[in-house]
């Protein structure tokens, strides 16, 4: 008996039937499903302090619960002191069973411990189905220890879906817990 997550197995049982109703699709094969949530972390003061990046690798290694990787700079920009291929961020890709694990405890645990917080933007969709949140605050997840936080810094979580229209992807978002703001 192998380990299935919450929300997938959720989304196998229930999601499927609640979104083939509001749809009325035809085939289970065109119901949009989540396929990758990619976490993002710019940190332009490592142009200075290199070893940021390393703080931002390990913070988001202990986020995400998969190894980060630090992106580096395309083009040389004067004004920023900054030269082709250094490391300006880190970013983690997650898919599969580890993907529904990190939005199961994004839903759960981290986001009710967001200051003031009544729900999520329903705005940050692209036009073609995926979900742009940014998170003003790391220290959010119960993962990151307050005490050993060098510096406060947000990150951004992109949800690529395979629904077509933003309202089927808001739909998907919704049906997996994600709390979006009643307007």
């Amino acid at each position: 008996m192998s380990y299935v997550p919450r929300l997938k197995a959720e989304y196998k049982e229930r999601v499927i039937k609640a979104l083939t109703e509001e749809f009325s699709y035809k085939n289970v094969m065109q119901v949009p499903k989540l396929e990758k949530i990619v976490v993002s972390k710019g940190v332009g003061a490592a142009i200075a302090d290199k070893k940021l990046i390393d703080y931002a690798v390990e913070e988001l290694t202990k986020i995400t619960g998969q190894k980060a990787i630090s992106t580096m700079s395309k083009k040389d920009v004067a004004s920023f002191k900054l030269r082709k291929g250094m490391p300006i961020g880190v970013k983690v890709t997650l898919r599969g069973d580890k993907m529904y694990e990190f939005l199961d405890r994004l839903v759960t645990a981290s986001l009710p411990r967001v200051r003031d917080f009544n729900g999520i933007k329903a705005n940050g969709f692209d036009g073609r189905g995926n979900y742009n949140l940014g998170i003003t605050e790391q220290i959010i997840y119960p993962e990151i220890n307050i005490d050993q936080v060098k510096k406060i810094n947000g990150m951004d979580i992109t949800f690529v879906t395979s629904a077509n229209t933003d309202k089927e992807a808001k739909s998907l978002l919704g049906e997996l817990g994600l709390p979006f703001k009643k307007n």
